[in-house]
C-alpha cells in the first residue's frame, strides 16, 4: 500500500498556535487522503497586516519550502497574499498552492462574481492584485474590511466573527458578490463559523487550498 502524500503547510505568520489551527482545519478538510505537517515562519510578525510584512515574509517561506522539499509531496502557503509562492514554483518541481489564489479560483467557479471579507486594510492593494494576476478581474467585486484593529479582533473570536459578518453582508448587499472569501489564514476558524450564516457560499481559503493540492498530488 502506497504511503499517503505528505503536505507541508507553511504559516508565514510567526504564531505557532495559528499554524496548529490551520493544520487542524486542513486535516478536517482532507479526511484521510493525505497527511499534513505545519511549519511556522520565525522572522515574521505574529500576524501579517501590511504589504511590507508580506514582502518580508516571502524569503523565509521559500527557505522553509527548500528545507522540506525532500520530505513532502506538496506545499500550501497559508497567508492570503501567497508570499513566497512564486519563488517556490520557480525553484522546485513540487506542487505548490497558495490560499489566496486557491480560494479565488474556487469562488469564481461557474462564472460567479466574488468578493473578499477580511481584517487588514493595509493589504487592500495586494488583495486587489490577486484576481488581476489570475485573470479574474471581471469577476471580482472588491474587498470589504471588518471594523477594528486586526490584532485586537483576533484576540476576541466572537467580536471577530461579528465584524467579519458585517463585511460579508456588505460584499453581498452592496457589491453584488455571489460568493465571499474570508481573506486570511489566521481567520480560518471564523470562516468555518460564518458559512452557515449566509445563503451565498462563504469560502474558507484553507479548505480551498487543500482541495487544490490534493488534486495536484494524487493525479
Amino acid at each position: 500500500m502506497a504511503p499517503r502524500p505528505r503536505i507541508l503547510l507553511i504559516n508565514p505568520n510567526s504564531l505557532e498556535a495559528t499554524t496548529a489551527m490551520m493544520v487542524a482545519i486542513a486535516k478536517s478538510a482532507a479526511t484521510d487522503a493525505v497527511d499534513f505537517v505545519g511549519a511556522t515562519a520565525m522572522r515574521a510578525p505574529s500576524m501579517i497586516v501590511s504589504a511590507a510584512a508580506l514582502d518580508a515574509a516571502a524569503p523565509e517561506v521559500e527557505e522553509i519550502a527548500a528545507a522540506h522539499r525532500n520530505s513532502c509531496d506538496g506545499i500550501i502557503v497559508a497567508a492570503f497574499g501567497d508570499p513566497g509562492l512564486a519563488g517556490i514554483r520557480a525553484t522546485s518541481s513540487l506542487p505548490a498552492v497558495g490560499i489566496g489564489e486557491s480560494s479565488m479560483l474556487e469562488a469564481a467557479e461557474g462564472g460567479r462574481r466574488f468578493g473578499v471579507a477580511t481584517t487588514t486594510p493595509l493589504l487592500e492593494a495586494r488583495i486587489d492584485a490577486l484576481p488581476e494576476a489570475l485573470g479574474l478581474r471581471s469577476r471580482y467585486t472588491g474587498t470589504r474590511f471588518a471594523v477594528g484593529d486586526p490584532q485586537e479582533l483576533m484576540r476576541d473570536p466572537e467580536q471577530l466573527r461579528a465584524a467579519l459578518a458585517v463585511a460579508v453582508e456588505a460584499c453581498i448587499a452592496r457589491d453584488g458578490a455571489e460568493a465571499v472569501i474570508i481573506g486570511g489564514g489566521p481567520l480560518g476558524q471564523a470562516a468555518r463559523e460564518l458559512q452557515p450564516m449566509f445563503t451565498v457560499p462563504v469560502i474558507a481559503p484553507i479548505p480551498s487550498a487543500v482541495r487544490r493540492i490534493i488534486g495536484l498530488v494524487t493525479v
